[in-house]
């Protein structure tokens, strides 16, 4: 699930913004200045951690040169999400927080609301979608915000919440598309650069927007002080890239989406403060495959021993597909960690297929004793291992004679895989290699 698109929050203005060396800003720039950033990552010390900077030997080898993984999905909550939630309602006046806040959320968002409003004493009121990961919305009530299930999209949570804003007078706080909310994300971006001082790259997700409008805001401002130029790369979701047209067209575009297993960065629309600062700050904009973003979840697991969402993983899905070249020295952001166990046990074999280290076939076999035994040995034989069975005589198309068995074989890579389907056609079965 998405976090919300349909509405549009009006963005407040910076005070005496400072832009970047080299950056064409229009009347003022309109991200925050580096003393704005600063004054929040005092705020924001209050609720979130600095998170650890871990050096990756298997990424580095893949790229060319030294990779960091900021680990955000050790934050807090599990996300980067508490940065500008707490920011955002750290910075609201008596009257309002007297009033409560409200949001409306799936997953990260609701999360960091719920928990930046129980630390600064607020009532906070979360509408979540009706059929919401449990974990999440345990989590959500675990921080003390009064849940009301709503709808069975992000979409109409988010008109509920505003209704019940309009009716009670709670503040809405929105996921990326506020001046406070940039600004509290942005106190990761100084985060990265005190604990990697010479990072040239830093690859970032992207959803609405709000993280990487915040880390770009605060490494670009900081290189330029510095006398140096830093690169920022945005990586989508190819089923959820909204940016790519949105750049191309100049302006925020809504786009179809459709089901990602990053759910995290599943936006239809750039916010549109958002837009205006990766508009004028960020140099490129990617986007990874399902079957990237899975393996990349595989790898990070495996080699890193770091569990992190699929909408987290995504920047090391870019890095594993190719896309992030002549990087120098590289920080990728792990934006969050909340998955759910049953998403990631279907992630991982996903993950496992698309490495080719898992193998689905279907074979027809004659229907009598020992065909079932003699096809086990020949896998055994290859040193590969049978995971999943199912042996069946009502398949589609299967003669009276004949039986279907369907094997799910875990194996060592492309070379090995290929080499128990040659053991069993050389055996003389008639088999079908599943996606």
């Amino acid at each position: 699930m998405s976090e919300p698109t349909s509405l549009t929050y009006p963005p407040t203005e910076p005070a005496e913004p400072s832009a970047p060396s080299g950056s064409s800003s229009r009347d003022g720039s309109v991200w925050p200045s580096l003393a704005e950033i600063e004054a929040a990552r005092v705020r924001v010390s209050k609720a979130a951690q600095v998170t650890p900077m871990e050096s990756s030997r298997f990424l580095s080898d893949i790229i060319g040169s030294p990779v960091f993984m900021k680990c955000e999905n050790l934050q807090r909550t599990g996300s980067y999400k508490i940065r500008g939630a707490y920011n955002r309602i750290s910075s609201l006046t008596d009257e309002e927080k007297a009033r409560g806040v409200v949001a409306a959320s799936a997953g990260n968002h609701a999360q960091g609301v719920a928990f930046a409003a129980r630390e600064l004493g607020i009532k906070a009121t979360i509408f979540m979608p009706i059929g919401v990961p449990l974990p999440k919305l345990q989590a959500t009530r675990h921080y003390g915000a009064d849940v009301i299930l709503r709808g069975h999209s992000v979409e109409e949570a988010l008109r509920a919440a505003a209704e019940f804003s309009q009716s009670t007078g709670a503040v809405v706080i929105p996921p990326f598309d506020h001046i406070d909310v940039v600004m509290g994300q942005a106190t990761l971006g100084l985060e990265i650069l005190d604990q990697v001082p010479d990072a040239d790259t830093v690859v970032v997700p992207i959803g609405g927007g709000g993280l990487i409008s915040g880390i770009a805001s605060a490494v670009k401002q900081r290189a330029a002080a510095e006398g140096r130029t830093i690169r920022v790369i945005g990586v989508q979701a190819a089923n959820a890239a909204a940016y790519p047209p949105s750049l191309e067209a100049g302006e925020p575009v809504e786009i179809i989406t459709s089901p990602t297993i990053a759910d995290g960065i599943q936006v239809s629309r750039p916010g549109v403060l958002n837009f205006e600062i990766i508009h004028e700050l960020v140099d490129e904009v990617v986007t990874v495959t399902e079957a990237d973003t899975a393996r990349a979840l595989l790898l990070l697991l495996e080699r890193a021993k770091q569990v992190v969402e699929p909408a987290g993983a995504v920047g090391v899905a870019a890095m594993l597909s190719g896309q992030v070249k002549n990087a120098g020295t590289t920080v990728v952001v792990l934006s969050g960690g909340n998955i759910d166990p049953l998403l990631m046990q279907r992630v991982i074999s996903h993950g496992l297929a698309a490495s080719e280290r898992y193998l689905k076939l279907r074979i027809m076999l004659p229907d009598r004793p020992g065909q079932l035994a003699r096809t086990a040995e020949i896998v055994a034989e290859a040193n590969a291992n049978v995971v999943e069975v199912q042996h069946t005589r009502h398949g589609k198309g299967l003669q009276i004679s004949q039986v279907e068995l369907e094997l799910h074989i875990e194996t060592r890579g492309p070379d090995h895989r290929e080499l128990v389907v040659a053991k069993l056609r050389d055996a003389g079965y008639d088999l079908r290699i599943e996606q």
